[in-house]
């Protein structure tokens, strides 16, 4: 996990799976950014498939997909690969912090069982670290 100013903080979870049709990558994966009082506010994952734009269009196969805001039920994602993956969602974190007036340098670093406030800032870059277990 990474916490940024004013309680902000994105969490990244990733597993290795055996390749499935929804997840032919072998990788469950979330990364996801939320506000201060825990609540989503944008993630990119493959939890589930989605459903297209169209109410008559069939689910698409693959899992990937994204939800843009704490509103949003999810919406196709075409993954290509991982840097373009944590590219991607280090440039939503990065419009949705500014959008908000979060400085965009991580102030803690931690595990997912630490649960506390961040630290004052300490000018450390948010690098995304991610483990496969």
């Amino acid at each position: 996990m990474h916490w940024y100013g004013q309680g902000y903080f994105v969490k990244f979870a990733i597993k290795r799976i055996e390749p499935t049709k929804e997840r032919p990558h072998g990788l469950r994966y979330s990364f996801t950014l939320h506000a201060p009082e825990g609540e989503r506010l944008m993630g990119l994952d493959n939890a589930h498939t989605v459903a297209l734009a169209s109410q008559y269009a069939k689910r698409q196969v693959e899992a990937d997909h994204w939800h843009r805001d704490e509103t949003d039920r999810g919406r196709p994602y075409a993954i290509t690969d991982a840097a373009t993956l944590i590219g991607d969602f280090f440039g939503e974190v990065e419009r949705i912090l500014t959008e908000r007036g979060v400085p965009l340098d991580a102030v803690r670093e931690g595990t997912i069982e630490e649960r506390t406030k961040p630290w004052p800032s300490t000018g450390l870059s948010a690098i995304a670290s991610c483990a496969t277990r």
